[in-house]
């Protein structure tokens, strides 16, 4: 039967390093901003599925933007081994994985063992999952892909392999066709409009998080967790002419939260004008952002605060 009668839809899992590129790559593939993106560590902390839909090819493809995957050395640290549970059960229930690496990676080191050991066990004790090597970020750096490919090829048998550029959407289009040659004859899962299966809630406290990462350093954006608790859309309040958003942000220390909020409110005002700037643009209201700081001393330790907190 020719293609045109045939509909391909499946789903593909990212996982890589942390700041490996998976949330840029997602934005490239989409060719919207479905993703946050940060140079630091743990940007992602959810699985989340974006989707990418071609409806003159018949294809729908559900990318699964998971944390970075690193060794957790601390049995206590409870958000890490909620990151690396949330990329396991993406990986799970996937047609196709993308293990993303940096194409300017000369080693490598225990994050890409456990990501080797990772996929080893869910494909000898769950089901057999295709692994295309994908080198990110060429644009970066003028390297041999075939020196990335074999530091990979080392410690992982791949089923397929190609050098990206998330930046320049360098084999993108490339990308997208070889992830549709590993993808199953069913019809869409879901509508061709839809690019992102999060709420809008969730996607408002990803924003807020995004512009903590954006304008604070060290340990405060890793120490920070945005929880919205009303959410008062004019859609649901016809009354309302504005969109009200009251977000609490939980911090560990009281040293974290004076540097959250600045000298007299500076740095929240700061956050909150950025945050309402992009919320407005996504939701296409008018916004009042009402931001809120509190201290949860150890939460990332905490599985209770975790719960509390949407992680877990």
């Amino acid at each position: 039967m020719n293609d045109k009668f045939k509909f391909f839809c499946g789903t593909v899992a990212l996982i890589g390093r942390p700041n490996a590129g998976k949330s840029s790559l997602i934005n490239a593939l989409l060719k919207s901003r479905a993703q946050i993106v940060s140079p630091k560590a743990q940007t992602t902390r959810n699985a989340v599925r974006c989707i990418y839909t071609d409806e003159s090819k018949n294809l729908q493809i559900i990318f699964i933007d998971t944390p970075g995957l690193f060794k957790v050395k601390n049995n206590n640290d409870k958000l890490s081994r909620y990151l690396n549970d949330a990329v396991k059960n993406a990986l799970e229930d996937c047609d196709l994985i993308f293990w993303i690496v940096d194409s300017g990676a000369k080693n490598l080191n225990e994050d890409d063992n456990e990501a080797a050991e990772i996929l080893n066990d869910i494909n000898i004790n769950i089901k057999n999952i295709p692994v295309v090597l994908v080198a990110n970020k060429s644009d970066k750096f003028n390297f041999d892909s075939e020196k990335v490919f074999k530091l990979y090829e080392s410690i992982y048998k791949f089923n397929n392999k190609i050098s990206v550029s998330a930046k320049f959407n360098k084999n993108i289009d490339k990308l997208i066709e070889l992830a549709k040659s590993y993808m199953p004859e069913q019809g869409f899962l879901y509508d061709p409009e839809i690019l992102i299966d999060s709420t809008e809630k969730f996607m408002a406290e990803e924003i807020i998080r995004e512009k903590i990462l954006l304008f604070l350093r060290d340990e405060v954006p890793h120490c920070t967790a945005v929880n919205i608790e009303e959410y008062k859309s004019p859609d649901e309040y016809p009354e309302r002419k504005n969109l009200y958003i009251r977000a609490v942000l939980t911090v560990e220390t009281e040293g974290q939260k004076k540097i959250l909020i600045g000298n007299n409110g500076s740095m929240i005002k700061k956050i909150g004008m950025s945050a309402r700037n992009s919320l407005e643009d996504l939701t296409g209201f008018k916004i009042y952002l009402d931001l809120w700081v509190k201290i949860y001393p150890n939460w990332r330790k905490n599985i209770n605060a975790l719960k509390n907190l949407g992680y877990a």
